[in-house]
């Protein structure tokens, strides 16, 4: 009797579950609203002649900002779908269709997937902070060049992990 209910209590696990996925569609909702602002923003520059010396700039960080915004909804997405699979039971459909983009057998496979888009997440964050940074030197420069040359790096190792596991 207390093994069953030790068991039964990982059905807690649904909370995580629901609110992840709630998480997940409020992020969605709220990057379509900001790419919408964009195209409206966009619309309205470009009829009415008015070009702002930064537009370029700010419209790229904006949507590179609603990109953040999808990618860690995907994140919260991935989580919600794996601690159910984990903890409570197969997702029926996803099997029926053969569907295995978000299945996950393990602890270990779910920080996987979670980690990559979490660095994806922070990569886009790097670059949308990089574009209103003025670089005052070449130091300056050369610090920017570093950096990306090590996300580059980062990203191929990264990829390379990907393929063996």
């Amino acid at each position: 009797m207390f093994e069953h209910g030790l068991w039964t209590t990982r059905l807690i696990t649904i909370l995580a579950v629901i609110f992840g996925i709630i998480s997940a569609i409020i992020l969605f909702i709220i990057a379509s609203a900001d790419i919408v602002h964009v195209i409206k923003l966009t619309y309205s520059y470009f009829f009415a002649g008015y070009h702002p010396e930064d537009f370029h700039a700010d419209i790229v960080a904006e949507i590179i900002g609603a990109i953040d915004l999808f990618l860690i909804g995907i994140v919260l997405l991935i989580f919600g779908f794996g601690i159910y699979e984990l903890f409570i039971s197969d997702i029926e459909p996803a099997q029926r269709d053969g569907e295995r983009i978000l299945h996950v057998s393990s602890l270990d496979q779910l920080k996987d997937k979670i980690a990559k888009v979490i660095v994806m997440v922070l990569v886009v964050n790097f670059f949308q902070r990089v574009l209103h940074t003025q670089y005052n030197g070449a130091l300056e420069m050369f610090y920017f060049a570093l950096s990306v040359a090590t996300l580059s790096v980062g990203l191929y190792f990264l990829s390379k992990v990907g393929h063996h596991s």
